[in-house]
């Protein structure tokens, strides 16, 4: 019976944190307490532990803000995949190359979490976030995260066969994704790099010419990772202009 109590306190400091939302900067008692169906009274108690140990700040008017150690683990999340110092770098060249918001996802057991991510510097661009977890069930990278993970249909065959994902309108009407996998040493299945950003766009340019670019990247950080790049398809080399200059 202790035990099962205790779990359940844990369980409901636990609806606390997830409370909160991708723009709440702080939430009241009263908020706290209508989005996780708790009385005030233990949302009350259960903060105070959670201030204890950092999870929770509360600022001189009431209110309850995220503590330092939810960045803390973030960041050992981060590190527990070895990317922290490989991938930012190559999501920015990335983004100064196609000019669309990068990320790179990870399994989480039936979601896909962000792991990584690069904004794109453009005005109008798809709203994403390091730490969001998302359905697989919908998106480019969940696609391809499914489709390296073992699950069968015609669908998944084909992202395997061609290295590749693309999604319109799936998770947000008005946005479009294209994603590959990444593997790590034994070849092992690591997550899924990916561009996104406004559907409009997407459609004006055209996945297939964000492909060559998307492979590169993925190539090189497979074989940082300690992958064998040759699974991709072979990218077609520029042939030099054979133009001659005119004579003025």
């Amino acid at each position: 019976m202790a035990n099962a109590v205790g779990v359940a306190a844990v369980d409901r400091a636990l609806s606390i944190l997830d409370a909160f939302a991708e723009h709440d900067q702080k939430l009241t008692l009263a908020e706290l307490s209508k989005r996780t169906k708790l009385y005030k009274s233990t949302v009350l108690r259960l903060t105070k532990s959670l201030e204890k140990f950092g999870y929770l700040r509360r600022s001189d008017d009431g209110a309850y803000h995220l503590g330092s150690k939810v960045l803390h683990l973030g960041a050992l999340y981060q590190r527990h995949f070895h990317t922290l110092d490989l991938v930012p770098p190559l999501l920015r060249q990335m983004v100064d190359e196609i000019q669309e918001g990068a990320s790179l996802y990870v399994r989480d057991g039936d979601h896909r979490v962000c792991l990584h991510r690069i904004d794109s510097k453009r005005a109008v661009r798809d709203s994403v976030h390091e730490g969001d977890r998302l359905p697989l069930s919908v998106g480019a990278s969940g696609h391809v995260i499914r489709a390296f993970n073992g699950a069968t249909s015609s669908r998944y065959e084909q992202i395997r066969r061609e290295m590749y994902s693309a999604s319109y309108g799936e998770r947000d009407p008005e946005t479009a994704a294209v994603a590959c996998p990444v593997f790590g040493v034994g070849q092992q299945f690591v997550g899924a790099l990916t561009i996104s950003g406004p559907r409009y766009r997407f459609e004006a340019v055209g996945v297939d010419k964000m492909l060559p670019a998307l492979f590169r990247h993925a190539i090189d950080l497979t074989r940082v990772l300690g992958g064998d790049p040759g699974v991709f398809p072979k990218l077609k080399q520029k042939r030099p202009s054979t133009k001659r200059a005119s004579r003025a």
